[in-house]
């Protein structure tokens, strides 16, 4: 059971990150694997490397925000596969700046993406995950979502929020056998976080933060999302994994003598 043979598995925001080392963990455990990504070169690049690797899987370029590329994919899904068995609700964004310097366009760009589209997403593939045997969700939240972080207040309002929608779904779509379940990294070594953590100040606070004195690397958190993948978690449901190397954990970090 400690696979995902036969698994159906669809990743958004698949060629990046997080996204992207899951992609190839599931791979490797057996699964087919359909991964979205807004960006038809980054999918075809991917895909190359997949193929090359004797790891193929399918890239579909498209937002995931957008209702009609939504729609698209449950209807690839639906004409090859005729079911699903994990959705992977990973795509995400963020813009570091103010609350006050934010316009309504930036701040909504950020929910609708972070929070709205996986709620349309999964919505629009239930009647597919109601088909397999095991089904689950798994949605990308962030440490962000429960503690001031400092990336920002549409991020962290946007992933407070998918932490709460994964719990009202999880108890509302556990009489259809699914189960749904978020995952909230600290920093880890991502396109998103690239950028702050080539900042050494930046990076010696996050690490002054965290126990375990490093950030994480996106396998360690795509090895947490197959597990909730697995038959092996299913008595898993409605929670919200931290992955965040201890930092939530402590109130100081200098020893007690």
């Amino acid at each position: 059971m400690w696979n995902l043979h036969r698994k159906k598995i669809l990743i958004t925001g698949g060629t990046r990150g997080i996204g992207h080392a899951t992609v190839i963990e599931t791979l490797k455990l057996g699964a087919q694997v359909l991964f979205t990504a807004r960006s038809k070169t980054e999918v075809a690049s991917f895909e190359q490397e997949l193929q090359e690797q004797g790891l193929p899987a399918t890239g579909l370029a498209g937002d995931m925000a957008d209702a009609q590329r939504r729609q698209e994919i449950s209807n690839w899904i639906n004409a090859h596969w005729g079911v699903l068995d994990v959705l992977v609700n990973n795509a995400g964004m963020n813009i570091r700046k103010p609350t006050l310097e934010f316009t309504v366009q930036e701040y909504q760009k950020i929910l609708e993406v972070n929070l709205i589209a996986p709620f349309e997403l999964s919505r629009s593939l239930h009647h597919l995950l109601v088909q397999a045997k095991h089904p689950a969700i798994v949605n990308i939240a962030s440490v962000a979502g429960f503690l001031d972080v400092q990336t920002g207040s549409p991020y962290a309002m946007s992933k407070a929020a998918l932490i709460q929608q994964t719990k009202s779904l999880a108890a509302e779509w556990a009489k259809d056998g699914i189960r749904v379940n978020a995952l909230s990294p600290w920093f880890t070594e991502t396109s998103l976080t690239e950028a702050l953590l080539l900042n050494e100040a930046k990076l010696q606070d996050v690490l002054s933060r965290t126990p375990l004195q490093r950030v994480a690397r996106a396998e360690e958190m795509a090895a947490i999302i197959a597990f909730l993948a697995m038959d092996h978690s299913s008595y898993i449901a409605g929670q919200n994994i931290i992955a965040d190397g201890g930092m939530s954990a402590t109130a100081l970090l200098t020893p007690v003598i």
